[in-house]
């Protein structure tokens, strides 16, 4: 499983890479977390607000800090 982080690399972005590497450990399942700091790869993703966090390519949530719950939802 790929996990990808979108966001310049501001506070509420590393708090989602935070969020999102505690949800793997959490649920044991075995995935990759990419951050994507490009805003030009962002915009082609077409994530117009970050952060954001994409599951094997599909963006689940954009625009705001997803908790750990919500992404143990998304990967599990």
């Amino acid at each position: 499983m790929e996990i990808k982080i979108f966001g310049p690399g501001c506070k509420n972005c590393v708090n989602l890479a935070n969020n999102a590497k505690k949800a793997v450990e959490e649920t044991g399942v075995e995935a990759e977390i990419i951050k994507v700091e490009d805003m030009k790869e962002i915009a082609q993703a077409g994530i117009m607000s970050t952060p954001a966090i994409a599951v094997d390519d599909e963006v689940k949530i954009k625009g705001r800090v997803a908790t750990v719950e919500e992404i143990k939802k998304l990967i599990s």
